[in-house]
């Protein structure tokens, strides 16, 4: 609707696509640089790479511009999205910082010739063309992109437009600077042919063998006991696993239920109740819904099996009038009453000309531009197409000939549904939306179905400040009570479960049960191991307090620190010790897999043709270790005992079946090549950020 609406619905989709490079990296750069030292002082830095600090202030405007982008997609910003949002333009900093690095030692570049080719040449850069293609084929529209460069050139494009058309610019060629990096790391990869061929033959080399196993699920967990020996050894072996790159921490907790009571329930019923009676009787339900309603759902036809499953099986059998409930759904009472019913089609085709109020002079203007048009459409005069291009300020219907995609119930704005779905095919309609006044022509009409009208009003079910308060002093009475050695006898006495949050991050904002708990964490960031709150936290309907357990730092974890967490794995380390035992007793003096597993106690199972490239066990687990054995063995030879995932094996091979010799091995060489490639990207940032010192101050700040 005008270059600006198109900006303004379409640019957040725009920048979206490029997520994972810096947003707007260089608005507010001279500031940043030209100011004062405040800026490089460490209690503005959320963090530092090799050296180079981000600024808060930068971070803090890339996070909005990104919350912003969520927002007028229609994303509804929960704690989830917020974590999600801060995580990725922390990552964007790390990218540009690291890759930015890089690339400058290499002095890569993308020139003015590449820049003008990848804007406006005759195959622009895939970002830009995916922006500007037809709606309707999804094919990149020339005409479109022209035009848009011809108006973003011009006098008419205030200053916003063309700070985020060079924002958007600024981003793509970045994103062409990394793509030049990460093509250096990939055309640097080769495949040879004996590769080639061991991925050949890992696809197409069968294998018949049988196996027998001793499940870790027959030994009982509380008959198995680790030495520190085991927990050291097992520890030795995998201290590569416990190496942390963020500090994170566990904290105990426990919560107090502050959900709504029964008398809470039976107020708020009383006063549904009286809504009840008021809302039959009503005579403007518009009004009435909007007054008294929490959620102001909007009041249109819908078709069946669009309502509350409740009200779906009542309103289309109903009478206009009809008023149902007051009844408990999500969370809520809520009243339902039928307005209208009426039978009608299931989807609309139409076109419109949109024009702007404040561009025609007012609201009594623009309504008697649309007449004109119209006139001028039913005397012959024009044609609707071209009076759409030429006045239409919705350009992305207009270029079209006001043409929009065939629509059901619910795609539009009331306004404009009512008119499409009212009225006839050839109709042409004018109405005003907060879009501005539309001129609509109906050009066709498919399928037919009853519809009904519901105008429904709701209520929460929420806990009363009576019930808040007494579960409140609970929590209360509960945290005076604490010291740093009685947090678990406490909460035994009161009668509470304790509950664990483990590996928490310095960004969280969701915890385990707890949707909410931001405040918490930034609590548990800032305390010392056995502290516990020094408030009750209200999260959701509960009311928490909570003990910091453990703080993790960056760096190897001990074996303390990580015992609770390797126990399982040490446990069926042991185990795998004593099945071991028992399978070597059995392979002394047994010359088939079939003796060995009937001492054993066990059957052997006969499995045919499978791959090295799928090591899976039908209805076991995919076992590695116990396919790789197999792949090594030669026939009728029995393996020695294999500790795998899912218990303890032992096998012996009846045969191979070899692939036909492969007369050309380029399709696997491409075929390697091209997973290298897709890697290349990932595991060049993953090799810089393992080298890189990071700083990482968000737990302080957000």
């Amino acid at each position: 609707m005008g270059i600006m609406s198109y900006l303004r619905e379409r640019m957040g989709k725009i920048l979206a696509i490029v997520i994972g490079l810096a947003l707007l990296g260089f608005v507010a750069e001279e500031v940043i640089k030209s100011g004062s030292s405040i800026f490089r002082d460490n209690q503005t830095d959320i963090g530092e790479v090799n050296g180079s600090a981000i600024s808060y202030n930068k971070f803090n405007q890339r996070l909005d511009i990104a919350t912003n982008q969520f927002k007028q997609q229609g994303q509804s910003i929960s704690p989830q999205i917020t974590s999600y949002l801060q995580e990725t333009t922390w990552n964007q900093f790390l990218t540009e910082k690291l890759l930015g690095k890089e690339i400058e030692k290499l002095g890569l570049v993308v020139g003015d010739a590449e820049i003008q080719s990848m804007v406006s040449g005759s195959n622009p850069d895939p970002q830009i063309a995916r922006q500007f293609s037809d709606p309707q084929t999804g094919q990149f529209d020339r005409a479109r992109l022209n035009q848009f460069l011809t108006y973003i050139q011009s006098n008419k494009a205030d200053t916003a437009q063309l700070s985020s058309w060079a924002a958007f610019v600024s981003e793509v060629i970045k994103s062409r600077t990394q793509q030049k990096y990460v093509s250096l790391v990939s055309n640097g990869l080769y495949i040879n042919s004996l590769e080639a061929q061991d991925e050949y033959q890992g696809k197409n080399k069968l294998a018949n063998f049988k196996y027998a196993v001793l499940d870790y699920a027959s030994i009982p967990d509380n008959k198995v006991t680790p030495t520190d020996d085991d927990f050291n050894a097992y520890y030795n072996e995998h201290k590569n696993e416990f190496k942390n790159k963020e500090e994170l921490r566990n904290i105990n907790y426990v919560s107090f239920n502050a959900a709504p009571s029964k008398a809470d329930s039976a107020a708020i019923k009383v006063q549904v109740d009286k809504l009840a009676a008021d809302f039959k009787a009503s005579t403007n339900d518009s009004l009435f819904v909007q007054v008294n309603s929490e959620t102001k759902t909007p009041i249109a036809y819908v078709k069946k099996g669009r309502l509350d499953p409740q009200l779906d099986s009542v309103m289309f059998n109903a009478e206009k009038g009809f008023t149902y409930g007051p009844y408990l759904s999500n969370g809520s009472y809520k009243i339902a009453k039928l307005i209208d019913t009426k039978v009608g089609p299931d989807s609309v085709k139409a076109r419109h000309i949109l024009l702007d109020p404040a561009a025609e002079g007012g609201l009594p203007r623009a309504q008697a531009k649309a007449d004109s048009l119209k006139a001028l459409i039913q005397s012959g005069k024009a044609t609707f197409a071209d009076l759409a291009k030429k006045f239409s300020t919705d350009k992305q219907s207009g270029t079209n000939g006001g043409d929009l995609p065939t629509f059901g119930r619910g795609a539009m704005i009331p306004v404009f549904e009512d008119a499409a779905f009212d009225g006839k095919q050839g109709d042409m309609k004018i109405v005003t939306s907060q879009f501005g006044v539309h001129l609509i022509e109906i050009q066709s009409q498919k399928g037919s179905s009853k519809v009904v009208k519901v105008a429904q009003v709701d209520k929460p079910l929420e806990a009363s400040e009576q019930t808040q308060n007494a579960v409140y002093n609970k929590a209360q009475a509960f945290l005076s009570s604490l010291n740093k050695d009685n947090f678990e006898a406490e909460a035994k006495k009161a009668g509470l479960s304790v509950k664990n949050a483990f590996d928490i991050t310095g960004t969280a904002a969701v915890l385990p049960g707890l949707e909410n708990a931001r405040a918490l964490v930034k609590w548990a960031f800032k305390a010392d191991k056995g502290d516990f709150s020094e408030e009750v936290y209200p999260i959701g309907d509960q009311y928490v307090v909570a003990r910091l357990a453990e703080i993790k730092p960056v760096g190897f974890l001990s074996l303390d620190a990580v015992k609770a967490e390797i126990t399982p794995a040490v446990k069926i380390r042991v185990k795998a010790k004593q099945l071991t035992d028992k399978f070597q007793s059995a392979l002394s003096g047994a010359s088939s897999i079939d003796q060995v597993a009937q001492k054993a106690g066990t059957k052997a199972v006969s499995l045919q043709n499978i791959v090295f490239a799928n090591p899976v066990i039908p209805g076991a687990a995919a076992e590695y270790k116990v396919i790789g054995t197999v792949f090594g063995l030669q026939p009728n030879k029995l393996s020695k005992p294999i500790d795998g995932v899912q218990g303890v094996y032992v096998v012996s091979l009846d045969s191979f079946v070899n692939p036909a010799p492969a007369t050309n091995l380029v399709r696997e060489k491409q075929t390697l090549a091209q997973t290298l490639e897709q890697r290349a990207g990932n595991q060049v940032l993953e090799a810089l950020k393992d080298k890189a010192i990071v700083k990482d101050n968000r737990a302080k700040f957000l």
